[in-house]
């Protein structure tokens, strides 16, 4: 864990344990932080999308930070701190930093698409908070694209500190670099893991180590470490999985895979519906092949 950086490394975006009741299970989320640092993560992201931050109230939402702090220790959470309001949003941060939060991950605003001058509004409302932002740029789902141009004068205003890149496009991490070479480059989408941490990624904001963490943090060790001849073929083994992390139906997806190794993903809650017979069938597949590889 580094102390003044607490986003490096390998970051779990929590998937959240709920009951038969869709009631939220908290006990079983302590544990489940706790697992994943004691299998090599370095941290936890809760309430982000997989953690299903929407559908939550706001008396959720706050226990689930204090849970995951509780559990593991306040450097190693970095909640979401997603809202409609810039108000809002800092009014999250503000929480995560009452709770000992040393950091928080911050979405555009994602109620319509923003200006250039909205973003920079929104961003530099929630640093005032007084924690660091790392900046999540996931053009797909709210429809502002933080290019490297507009992250690298949000760096440069001091509203950002990092950014998790779900954009999909790779050729973004020299652009970053070269505009803003003290912005650190977090992977957000497992699939492009390995492109993106030969490309100088300074963490992972990820997905399947909720169901995989040893095989994972394997893997993103040996890839930023240029070991690509132990990161390839686990790279390969493990893609059939990782590409899931960029699908719709990614919180289903992972939470079933969570289930087939021996964790307790469970339901999700409404609107998210349960994975079609042909999804479930190639979830369900490529984490039996991956457990039969020794990879669970």
């Amino acid at each position: 864990m580094t102390e003044h950086r607490p986003w490096r490394g390998v970051l779990v975006a929590t998937a959240l344990p709920l009951n038969d009741d869709l009631s939220v299970n908290y006990d079983r989320y302590a544990e489940h932080c706790a697992w994943l640092v004691q299998n090599g993560c370095d941290g936890v992201v809760p309430n982000g999308s997989l953690g299903e931050y929407q559908v939550l109230t706001p008396e959720e939402r706050a226990r689930v930070v204090e849970t995951a702090v509780a559990a593991i220790g306040g450097e190693r959470v970095m909640p979401g701190v997603a809202a409609y309001g810039s108000a809002e949003s800092r009014r999250w941060a503000e929480q995560a930093a009452e709770a000992g939060c040393r950091a928080v991950m911050l979405l555009p605003p994602n109620a319509y698409r923003a200006d250039e001058r909205s973003v920079l509004a929104h961003y530099a409302e929630v640093a005032r908070s007084g924690l660091p932002v790392v900046a999540y740029n996931n053009p797909i789902d709210t429809k502002v694209d933080l290019v490297p141009e507009l992250l690298a004068r949000l760096h440069g205003e001091g509203h950002i500190q990092g950014v998790k890149e779900f954009s999909g496009d790779v050729r973004r991490a020299y652009r970053i670099a070269e505009l803003a070479p003290e912005l650190d480059l977090l992977i957000g989408a497992d699939d492009v893991l390995l492109e993106l941490a030969v490309a100088g990624a300074k963490g992972w904001v990820a997905g399947y180590p909720n169901a995989l963490p040893r095989a994972s943090v394997e893997l993103y060790r040996a890839a930023v470490d240029g070991d690509l001849d132990t990161a390839l073929p686990l790279y390969r083994q493990l893609h059939p999985l990782l590409r899931w992390d960029s699908q719709v139906e990614f919180v289903q997806a992972i939470k079933l895979s969570m289930d087939i190794v021996g964790r307790h993903g469970g339901p999700c809650r409404p609107p998210r519906a349960t994975l079609l017979p042909g999804q479930e069938a190639a979830v369900r597949a490529a984490t039996e092949k991956a457990v039969a590889a020794g990879l669970a």
